[in-house]
């Protein structure tokens, strides 16, 4: 398949690029500047410079291929226009194909939930709120359509798990709130091939959850992390000073998945859990 992706150069997306890479997949790889083109040439795409503000170039680059994977994100303030324009693009180059269409959502979506399923409540904190509207218009379309929504990722050398790894000379790491809600977790390797699976199976599911199925609490996660530092425990509003309210108000939900949808796709998250991965750097350090 000819797959145009977004992202290629981000956590999630150069991941995604990498396996589809290594499925023998043609990747087209959007891109903003000639430094990101050299960047994903380099993975094995071919490389794309848009100019993201374009919705008739992002319908074009998307109409010319076999299916289109949405993983950027520039991760603030203008998240929400950023999607809108990818979806109105999406909408407009794959409405009455039957080309695969993912776009990456995000487990926050669900709220506070000790089950998360792909039909539970929309229930979003604030940070994430912007998504429900953009989703609900590509799913009720004409178009070949997944919503993919990871759970908290990690792995390789990103995401939230650093929150919990002490700076060199620290005595203590600082858990957000007490630490007793619960995170539903995914690896970013585990994602890649939950991505490349639907895309590859060709049809469109609706919201999809990325959950390994582990959900440790962030007590847990900071105590594998610290290694021999001490975890120290704050109240909530201590944790929306010191993180930002959005953010904190996010990091404070308690979720749990099993990810049992997409398993029964034949999705077989191995890769070790956020606690053995971070036990096994704590370690060897």
């Amino acid at each position: 398949m000819n797959i145009t992706l977004t992202g290629g150069t981000g956590y999630i997306g150069s991941v995604v690029l990498e396996r589809l890479v290594e499925r023998g997949h043609t990747v087209t790889a959007l891109v903003r500047s000639t430094t990101s083109a050299t960047t994903v040439t380099a993975a094995g795409a071919e490389a794309v410079v848009i100019d993201f503000t374009d919705i008739n170039a992002l319908s074009a680059a998307f109409a010319a291929g076999d299916a289109v994977i949405h993983t950027a994100t520039p991760g603030d303030e203008t998240s929400s226009d950023f999607d809108r324009r990818i979806a109105d693009a999406a909408l407009r180059s794959l409405a009455g194909t039957t080309k695969p269409y993912i776009q990456t959502s995000g487990i926050w979506i669900w709220g506070n939930n000790a089950d998360i399923t792909e039909t539970s409540l929309i229930d979003s904190p604030a940070v994430s709120a912007w998504h429900d509207p953009i989703e609900k218009e590509i799913l009720a379309a004409d178009i070949n359509a997944t919503v993919l929504a990871p759970a908290i990722v990690y792995g390789r050398a990103g995401s939230l798990e650093h929150l919990f790894i002490p700076a060199d000379g620290a005595t203590s790491v600082q858990l957000v709130g007490d630490g007793s809600q619960r995170w539903t977790t995914v690896n970013v390797d585990d994602l890649a091939d939950l991505y490349v699976l639907v895309v590859e199976q060709g049809e469109g599911l609706g919201y999809l959850v990325a959950a390994s199925g582990q959900n440790p609490t962030v007590a847990e996660i900071a105590k594998a992390g610290a290694h021999k530092a001490a975890v120290a425990p704050e109240s909530a509003e201590a944790s929306r000073t010191r993180l930002s309210a959005a953010l904190a108000d996010a990091l404070l939900l308690d979720q749990a998945a099993t990810g049992s949808y997409a398993k029964s796709l034949g999705w077989k998250p191995s890769r070790p859990s956020l606690i053995a991965s971070l036990e096994n750097r704590s370690n060897a350090s």
